[in-house]
Formats: structure tokens, sequence, C-alpha cells
């Protein structure tokens, strides 16, 4: 099993002062307020499984070692004990390779950890299923409070999962990738 996983951070729920206006007939758009309240953040823990799509996610109230570690024991407990080798695809950050986080792969070695080069996020697909998760559950940020977000998340996660699909990557992606790449250094 080949799991992509990383976190989406500084999720705000942002409630409004007024309530936000749905779109009318005669082509007028959401109406939302500007000014919003500040109501705390989630940091949600996500793994994309790219064999069928499917996503396991986890908010958590903070981005550290722990709660890494909790998402990593969630998973632990739900993926079949049977499947006897689990790849970890993520990136670099302190966060997946800390003494605490490496202490708990050495009690579970059917985790086996590879990072992405630095600057690589593209290389990772959770990345495109956040992308997903952003424009169709987050665009406008408009929650009551942080419960409030975490059940729509969850609800998301839940919804995306009776249809997962993994993403295919074809020689003609990853050459569109590869080709913007030079622009990118510049």
């Amino acid at each position: 099993m080949v799991l992509s996983l990383d976190e989406k951070t500084s999720l705000q729920p942002r409630p409004r002062l007024s309530p936000t206006r749905p779109a009318q007939p005669q082509n007028l758009p959401n109406r939302h307020e500007h000014e919003y309240r500040r109501a705390g953040a989630l940091n949600l823990f996500a793994a994309f499984d790219t064999r069928s799509g499917k996503v396991y996610g986890h908010c958590a109230e903070r981005k550290r070692q722990r709660e890494f570690i909790a998402f990593l024991e969630g998973l632990d407990a739900e993926l079949d004990e049977r499947m006897c080798t689990i790849h970890l695809v993520c990136d670099h950050v302190s966060t997946h390779h800390g003494k605490d986080v490496r202490k708990w792969f050495a009690h579970h070695p059917r985790f086996i950890v590879h990072f992405t080069p630095v600057h690589c996020s593209w290389m990772n697909q959770v990345e495109q299923w956040f992308s997903i998760l952003q424009r169709k559950r987050l665009r406008i940020v408009d929650f009551d409070s942080k419960d409030h977000l975490r059940a729509k998340i969850e609800q998301f996660i839940q919804e995306w999962n009776q249809q997962a699909h993994p993403f295919n990557w074809s020689t003609k992606s990853v050459a569109k990738v590869m080709a913007a790449a030079p622009a990118l250094a510049a």
C-alpha cells in the first residue's frame, strides 16, 4: 500500500459578522461579509491511498509530533493488519521525522517512510486532493466554529470516499509539470 501523506494547516472557521447570502438568479454571485471574527484554527492530517483514492483524515488543534503520531495510530488501527508493508510518501518537515516519530516508526516496522525532495510538493498526491477540498468545501470559509469546520471536513472525506478514485498520472501530465519546472526555478 502507498499512502501520500501531509497536513493542511491553519484552517480557520472565520464566522462572518453578517450571514452569507446565496447566489441569486440574474447572475448575482454569493455575497459574503468581509468582516469576521477569529475562532481558532484546525490542522488536517490526511493520507491519500494512491491505488484506490481513499482518504484517511484527522483534524487536530495543533501540528506537532504528538498529533502526527495520533494520526499514525489511527491509520495503524484502521488499516488491515494483514497489510504488511505500507509506504508513506511525505515531505521532510520536522513533524514527520522528529525523535518521537522515529521511535514510533521503529515500533511499527510495516510503515516505511519516503521523503519527497525539497520544493517538490507536486510529487505528493495528497496535495491534489487538498486542492479539491479547498475548491469544493473551503472556498468561502464561513463556518460558525472549529467543530462546524471539523464536521464539514469529515463529511467531505466521507463523501469523497464513497466515490474515491486514484489520480491518473500519465506521461503527458508528468511532461507538463516538468516543462514548467525551468520556469519555476527562474
